[in-house]
């Protein structure tokens, strides 16, 4: 187990938390300047599971972006408006709804990827290729160890 960290910072660039707002607000600007300021990276993420996924449920988006499903519930519904995306009952399951990508949402998908991907190059420019993938690491451990337990 790993010992607790005990300090007190006096400078906000010690607080981790402030950092990692500092991070997103770079992201989102970035995002903006470099993607689209109409599909947020949510909304990307959605189209890029669905592209892997065809046929998943709102509940599989719930759990593979770790949203609510109220968020999800009203990014499908802005995406499907858009003619992104397309919902159907599932035949099997009346219970459940299936999303596909549309055509024009197979195509603002691969509009948005090489976009996409200018964006992780903006953010971590000033990075090797060992800090990029240390960051990630470190991100995914924080992401990790602050995720809510499951009963067992």
């Amino acid at each position: 187990m790993r010992q607790s960290i005990t300090m007190h910072p006096t400078q906000l660039s010690e607080y981790t938390g402030y950092l990692i707002r500092r991070a997103q607000q770079a992201h989102v600007a970035v995002w903006q300047r470099e993607v689209s300021a109409e599909v947020t990276s949510v909304q990307f993420g959605v189209l890029n599971v669905l592209a892997g996924t065809p046929g998943a449920s709102q509940q599989e988006l719930v759990v593979q972006l770790d949203l609510d499903r109220s968020t999800i519930a009203d990014i499908v519904s802005r995406l499907e408006r858009r003619g992104l995306i397309a919902r159907a009952r599932d035949l099997g399951d009346r219970r459940r709804n299936v999303l596909r990508l549309t055509d024009d949402g197979r195509a603002e998908l691969a509009a948005l990827q090489p976009r996409v991907a200018r964006v992780d190059e903006v953010l971590t420019g000033a990075l090797d290729a060992s800090e990029r993938e240390q960051l990630r690491h470190l991100l995914a451990a924080v992401l990790r160890a602050t995720a809510p337990r499951k009963e067992e």
